[in-house]
């Protein structure tokens, strides 16, 4: 396995402002797509990260998650994913994969600093981690989709001997206790984690579905339907076409369809599965529609994510929450940027290997701009 990629700063910390032309916030694949642009281009700038090494946040996701993308899609600008095109990688391998890249091109990462407030002044952008600041006259912001775990308010009135466990918490079965789990949120992570508890324990999913893949995601017909999705990913559903712009209203207001795990498998397993949603709590325990009482031991939120940009006092958001970015590029507050956001330009855009187009744009745009900031 490859060692965690951790760059530490070249002296003490004394309290300082340093200064760069870009500051990355965040070091996902987004942020260091971002970087590989920007050093081919001589650009003075760092990357900042919450977690102590690069490729920590895909080591933390359940154990048996593999990408719903193979391999061959799973590259970025410079390099690609060392392994079968047509194999499946592992959260554990991204990460992997993210910190050798972060080796192999060099690239300014300052990880354990987590950015907590960015502002503007005097016409740069400062950005700070607790009692470090940072000044550049561009910040691109590459914090991904998978920020503050959502789970309804009345999850704290469930009986406390219930486990309760966020999709973003859970690592595998071990964790739960005997008796019943309950899965919340039948998207492909729901339907994932469902099937594997269902193993051990007593499972019913809850929630609506949103469609499902009409083909076996690893079967030999796929490759070549594949090939033909990915091209509609980055050229047919875009913000420039009707359908495009319809899908990305659906991707960023509801859940995904199963992807690997369809109900079928589902059924298969035992997992009863309710199409209703989690409604309530009454004596403890949760009822699912308007009055099915579930006796469970295990809760899983599968429930999603919001974002968190209260950090953010600069304004660059709508009416909607979402950036008002083109491509990227915050046209209200010049030099701001996004990477990785929900459909940004395309489908593609969220995807692995499709974040290095968006990131090449934005590296454009910043190389483009007259005004830089003084560098160490």
């Amino acid at each position: 396995m490859t060692q965690a990629y951790e760059v530490r700063p070249d002296t003490v910390h004394d309290g300082r402002a340093e200064h760069y032309d870009t500051v990355i916030v965040g070091a996902g694949q987004s942020g260091l797509a971002l970087g590989y642009h920007l050093a081919k281009r001589d650009r003075s700038f760092i990357i900042l990260d919450a977690y102590p090494h690069v490729g920590d946040r895909w080591r933390r996701h359940y154990d048996s998650l593999r990408l719903y993308t193979p391999a061959k899609y799973d590259g970025l600008p410079g390099m690609r994913f060392p392994a079968d095109r047509y194999s499946w990688p592992t959260g554990r391998q991204m990460g992997d994969f993210l910190t050798s890249y972060a080796e192999r091109f060099a690239l300014p990462v300052r990880g354990g600093t987590a950015v907590d407030r960015l502002t503007q002044v005097d016409g740069h952008y400062v950005v700070s981690a607790g009692d470090r600041r940072f000044e550049a006259a561009n910040v691109a912001i590459a914090t991904g989709a998978q920020q503050l775990p959502k789970v309804p308010e009345f999850a704290a009135q469930l009986d406390p001997e219930i486990r309760q466990l966020h999709s973003s918490e859970y690592r595998n079965p071990s964790q739960l206790k005997p008796g019943g789990v309950l899965v919340v949120g039948a998207s492909h992570s729901g339907a994932d984690i469902a099937l594997e508890v269902a193993g051990e324990h007593q499972t019913w999913l809850c929630g609506p579905v949103r469609g499902q893949l009409p083909f076996r995601l690893e079967g030999r017909p796929a490759r070549t339907i594949m090939h033909f999705l990915w091209f509609a990913a980055n050229h047919i559903l875009t913000e420039r076409t009707p359908i495009g712009r319809k899908m990305r209203h659906e991707v960023r207001n509801s859940g995904g369809p199963l992807l690997r795990v369809k109900l079928p498998h589902l059924e298969a397993a035992g997992v009863e599965y309710i199409p209703e949603k989690v409604t309530d709590v009454h004596n403890g325990l949760p009822v699912v529609g308007p009055d099915r009482v579930l006796d469970v031991a295990n809760v899983i939120w599968c429930t999603g994510f919001r974002r968190d940009d209260s950090w953010i006092d600069v304004p660059a958001f709508g009416a909607d929450g979402w950036p008002k970015q083109r491509r990227g590029v915050v046209a209200d507050a010049p030099g701001l940027y996004f990477l990785g956001l929900k459909f940004q330009y395309s489908f593609a855009s969220m995807l692995i290997g499709g974040v290095g187009r968006d990131a090449a744009y934005v590296a454009r745009h910043i190389a483009g701009r007259r005004v830089t900031s003084n560098t160490n």
